[in-house]
């Protein structure tokens, strides 16, 4: 029974991963800034923690799948981030 708990709580977990990366492409059809996501993702009842968020999005745009530019207009410098045309072809296909 232990491997059957352990199997249900794996895929439960690859599950959530798999929706916090689409949930974060989903968002990102404009320019947002990374804190930026956290609202806009526990509003859609996706819970992400920003100790979670920037490495995903740091991996999301190695992969190609974003792009990233620093707005250093403000006060405070940040890095805004947008689906790259790879990601915009991913969350059409």
């Amino acid at each position: 029974m232990a491997d059957v708990n352990e199997t249900i709580t794996g895929l439960l977990s690859e599950l959530r991963r798999g929706t916090i990366v689409i949930g974060v492409l989903s968002q990102l059809s404009e320019p947002r800034y990374g804190y930026s996501l956290v609202p806009l993702l526990e509003e859609k009842g996706i819970a992400v923690d920003p100790c979670t968020l920037y490495p995903l999005l740091r991996r999301l745009e190695k992969q190609g799948l974003l792009e990233s530019r620093w707005d250093t207009n403000e006060s405070r410098p940040r890095k805004y981030y947008l689906l790259s045309p790879s990601g915009r072809k991913y969350m059409r296909d």
